[in-house]
């Protein structure tokens, strides 16, 4: 056999049993530099995890006494947690979110994106291989002499190129990719948790609005019916014409704040809109009181959210991307490798195209190393350090502001649960206070200034009281995002990019 180097521009002759020594040698080469990867040996960077929350009543707290992290998790949110709920409007709403939401259509397309080029460096594994077939239709001169020669040549050449990873710099690109991938699928689910939970806050507002406009309006109806019973008893001489304007003053007062409670419903309603891919003008929900209450929500321990949260996962799969790339700059400190083949069909004629003696081959490879760089090298190297270290760091970050989430809203329940009862208290004093001073007013013993104190101190404490429920409301459905919500990095990670 005949092998021609097109760098030497020299012809080599190899034998059969030469050519195959040759073959097993860079075969042998390839199988001894697979396990060859100068990336560090990754691990999860260790955060200290507390052994319960701070904030968990002593109920809670035995509710979750001696869970473990490795157990399985049958009591927890999955999948649908707004469902936990109970009100179908609300589950109605959140199943537009994976459908037209452009927030998580964008995340959803970064995803694809993100598994594409990991698809990308993987055919980097295998050789390069392409055809370029030619007709080539040529003469040749002899500065007019008889021996002019026009022919025609015909080839059908198979080109293959293939860089063994001897040194680990593809393996560390592919996982590197690999891992970005991943960190863009939890990007993904943190955006669907995050909308999903703008939309269960938005629509508990948008019900508490509901919640608001019809005690105002019943409320209103109790002023007409005081303003009409005062007009009665200024004619009669009871009444003073300043009672009559303050019991008006008090009822356009209310009618005005009813009103005013369009604005901030409909934007609520424009705000859910957007969230589930809706245009704002062809969208609108119907009246709906706020009627859910909390529920109760398992909790597990503090280190199930380094599985439960997505944001996590994804900066825990972002810091084993910046391990791969140290390994990626390592490599660059040793040369490149290229193997290349050639093999087909070269001839004059193309009844002799495929015949024995018209057949070509060729078999090289090529070596390149870099000498000098003036410390290029080293200073990738650096910042590669300098990029892992700064993802732990970021890792770690999202790790406190996950516990803190947790404290927070677990401290706000703890505490709106507390509140609520003596705000209970004080609208049923304030109801007994109103018709305490109705009573007397009717008997003439106290004025109608008193009514009016009565019922403003009744309407602001029953609002309050919805308000107190709003953000009970809002506090769950944050809880449940902050324990993030229904998704799970175990089950979900390794599949993404499969």
């Amino acid at each position: 056999m005949k092998m021609t180097n097109p760098l030497l521009k020299t012809e080599i002759r190899m034998t059969a049993p030469s050519l195959a020594a040759f073959l097993a040698a860079v075969l042998a080469g390839v199988i001894l530099s697979a396990g060859c990867s100068f990336a560090p040996k990754y691990a999860p960077p260790a955060i200290e995890t507390p052994g319960a929350f701070k904030e968990l009543t002593p109920a809670q707290a035995r509710e979750t006494d001696g869970w473990k992290t490795a157990e399985p998790k049958d009591d927890a949110i999955r999948g649908k947690w707004w469902e936990t709920f109970g009100d179908t409007n609300l589950n109605a709403l959140e199943d537009q979110v994976d459908i037209s939401n452009q927030t998580v259509a964008v995340a959803l397309a970064n995803f694809l994106s993100a598994r594409a080029i990991v698809k990308q460096t993987r055919s980097e594994f295998f050789p390069t291989v392409s055809a370029n077939p030619s007709v080539t239709r040529q003469r040749t001169t002899s500065n007019g002499s008889n021996n002019d020669l026009t022919f025609t040549e015909y080839s059908l050449p198979l080109d293959a190129s293939w860089e063994p990873d001897f040194w680990g710099s593809i393996r560390n690109t592919y996982r590197a990719d690999k891992f970005q991938a991943q960190a863009t699928f939890a990007d993904l689910e943190n955006t669907r948790l995050t909308v999903q939970s703008e939309v269960a806050a938005d629509y508990f507002q948008l019900c508490e609005q509901d919640s608001q406009k019809q005690l105002l309006d019943s409320t209103v109806k109790a002023y007409q019916d005081s303003l009409q019973l005062t007009r009665v008893l200024n004619k009669t001489g009871i009444d003073s014409d300043q009672d009559v304007a303050q019991a008006e003053t008090q009822l356009y007062t209310t009618e005005a704040q009813a009103t005013d409670l369009g604005i901030e419903r409909a934007q609520m309603e424009h705000a859910i809109a957007v969230l589930i891919g809706r245009a704002a003008l062809s969208f609108s929900i119907t009246t709906s009181p706020l009627t859910a209450k909390p529920v109760a929500i398992p909790l597990g321990v503090p280190s199930q959210l380094l599985e439960r949260r997505p944001d996590i996962a994804a900066a825990e799969r972002q810091v084993a991307a910046a391990n791969a790339q140290i390994g990626v700059a390592r490599a660059a400190y040793f040369p490149t490798i290229t193997l290349s083949g050639s093999a087909g069909y070269q001839s004059f004629y193309t009844a002799d195209l495929f015949s024995g003696p018209a057949f070509i081959w060729s078999v090289g490879g090529q070596l390149a190393e870099t000498v000098f760089d003036a410390g290029k090298r080293q200073a990738v190297t650096e910042q590669a350090w300098a990029a892992y270290r700064g993802t732990v760091a970021t890792y770690r970050e999202t790790v406190l502001a996950a516990f803190q989430a947790v404290e927070d809203n677990l401290a706000s329940l703890r505490i709106l649960t507390v509140e609520l009862k003596q705000q209970d208290e004080a609208v049923a004093s304030s109801q007994r206070y109103l018709n305490l001073a109705i009573d007397r007013y009717k008997l003439g013993v106290d004025s109608y200034l008193n009514v009016i104190t009565a019922q403003t101190t009744l309407l602001s404490n029953q609002r309050t009281e919805m308000n107190l429920q709003l953000e009970q409301m809002t506090a769950s459905v944050q809880l449940i995002m902050a324990l993030g919500g229904g998704w799970d990095a175990a089950h979900r990670l390794t599949a993404a990019i499969h």
